[in-house]
């Protein structure tokens, strides 16, 4: 049997009985999913039914044809038709292709040749349908655009490798201070893959107890599936990884080897299928350094490395960020969202947000809520957590500060080279050079 054409499926209609037959056996032996039928009236209702991957159809029946039912099928969501005839000529087979069928086969037919056919048109099909279900996803994808709203360079790489990573099964490890948004990357990865229908399994490994862990993880016999078994077919997510006790962390190391693994109380192995998404605000390379952390399991989980950017490294996207934020919470609270002043700008581009994303949502939240009494900013809002000092006397001076810094960030990261830091920043050379000479910044001391 031919593995690769195993998940095809055909429609075939013929008023031939003994054709029907012959064609039903010779895609069969190679596995694919047959459906027959002796009239072209009865394909229409059978696709939704059938979902095949092509159709099938002989040009001459009975009723309706096959190229009647060709033009009666919407091109743009209709599998692709291979028509097929004994009386088939070179004008009947143009005709048909410009139609729009896939090809046109004469009979007595080639079966190698039959079969190359509907393999081709069965994949392009396929494929467009990946392409559409990827395209849906991301439309409807709130978790990843919520937490990686923004334009700042490292955002927008980000987003691009959670597309690019999201169909396959390689192990990703995503590093990045608390509040960056580990966990909905982690989901944003599984929701936009082919594991989406099954669970999404997330483990915070420093809030289990370690004498629990084993079975938390593993299960036990009688008792608890555990995670692992919980997440088959799935995506297991593990956060806080590098908090995994020593003898876990060598049990685990198996499983990603053997896709298997045994229950406690239990002598019998059991297979999983699943992808493994880790997370850590610890560095694990360091980790691994200071022997807390398996060498060995680090390369498993590490295949690919995600680096969130902190908050602070991308104050360009606050003010967008926040606003966002407002609008969620003013949603809840059912009120209209406030209005940002000068000094709330002044106080989003001088706090240094340790939390990230999610403190920066929590203050978006209090000002909403203090907006309901009358009262309230974002001054306010983040004393709650911490006093704010140094912070500028009025928006132009934030702006400056938030200018400087991040003119200062580009000439260190581009080596001085103008052109390049200009090109980063999004603006002219004039305009850098005047920005330079206006905020007092000596470029050779950055160097």
């Amino acid at each position: 049997m031919n593995s690769d054409s195993a998940t095809y499926r055909i429609l075939i209609a013929d008023d031939d009985k003994n054709m029907r037959s012959s064609l039903d056996e010779l895609l069969s032996a190679v596995g694919w999913q047959t459906e027959t039928v002796a009239r072209a009236e009865a394909v229409p209702p059978l696709i939704p039914e059938f979902q095949p991957d092509v159709i099938l159809s002989d040009v001459r029946m009975p009723g309706m044809s096959g190229l009647e039912l060709l033009s009666s099928l919407d091109q743009h969501t209709a599998p692709p038709i291979v028509l097929i005839s004994a009386h088939g000529d070179i004008p009947m087979a143009v005709q048909a292709i410009q139609d729009g069928a896939y090809s046109f086969v004469e009979k007595p037919y080639d079966p190698r040749r039959l079969l190359t056919i509907l393999r081709h048109a069965a994949e392009a099909y396929q494929t467009s349908n990946d392409r559409k279900r990827l395209s849906l996803r991301l439309a409807n994808l709130s978790g990843l655009d919520r937490i990686l709203l923004g334009e700042a360079p490292d955002v927008r790489a980000i987003r691009d490798d959670v597309i690019q990573l999201s169909d396959s099964d390689a192990s990703v490890l995503i590093v990045g201070e608390t509040g960056t948004g580990k966990e909905l990357v982690a989901r944003a990865l599984h929701d936009l893959s082919s594991r989406s229908a099954r669970p999404f399994v997330a483990l915070n490994c420093a809030a289990i107890p370690v004498d629990r862990f084993e079975e938390e993880m593993f299960g036990i016999k009688g008792g608890g599936k555990g995670h692992l078994l919980s997440a088959d077919g799935g995506t297991l997510f593990l956060d806080e990884v590098s908090a995994l006790p020593d003898q876990v962390q060598a049990k685990l190391l198996r499983v990603i080897e053997t896709r298997e693994f045994i229950p406690l109380a239990s002598d019998t192995p059991v297979q999983i299928n699943l992808r493994i998404v880790s997370a850590s605000n610890d560095d694990p390379e360091k980790a691994a350094a200071d022997g807390r952390f398996r060498r060995d399991l680090l390369y498993r989980l590490n295949t690919i490395v995600l680096t969130l950017p902190p908050l602070r490294n991308r104050r360009e996207d606050l003010s967008l960020l926040f606003a966002h934020f407002v609008q969620q919470s003013s949603l809840t609270y059912e009120i209209d969202p406030p209005e940002m002043t000068q000094d709330d700008v002044a106080a989003l581009l001088a706090h240094d947000w340790p939390g990230n994303v999610r403190e920066l949502r929590s203050v978006a939240e209090r000002v909403v809520l203090a907006t309901r009494r009358g009262q309230g900013s974002v001054a306010s809002a983040i004393g709650a957590d911490q006093g704010i000092t140094d912070m500028p006397g009025t928006l132009r001076e934030a702006v400056a500060a938030f200018e400087r810094e991040l003119i200062s960030k580009a000439v260190v990261a581009h080596r001085g080279r103008m052109d390049a830091v200009a090109e980063a920043l999004g603006i002219g050379r004039r305009t850098l050079n005047e920005k330079i000479v206006k905020l007092g910044l000596d470029k050779d001391s950055l160097l």
